[in-house]
């Protein structure tokens, strides 16, 4: 069983390193999506930095609903 605390960061990984770089390749049509993508990375990194457990995991939630 993974913690909140090994699950947050792997999925800011995953987010940062496969989702978004997917975005940028399709250029204009990708900015909205890169934005909100960058503004749940910084609640997430915030989130841990204060150890506010309610508000990583609402940034975890929120980390999870991006795909390709």
């Amino acid at each position: 069983m993974e913690t909140l605390g090994e699950a947050l960061p792997r999925e800011m990984t995953r987010v940062r390193d496969e989702v978004m770089p997917a975005y940028r390749e399709i250029g204009l049509a990708g900015a909205p999506a890169l934005i909100l993508m960058r503004h749940d990375l910084d609640l997430a990194a915030k989130a841990m930095a204060e150890g506010d457990v309610a508000a990583m995991l609402r940034a975890y939630e929120a980390l999870k609903g991006y795909t390709l």
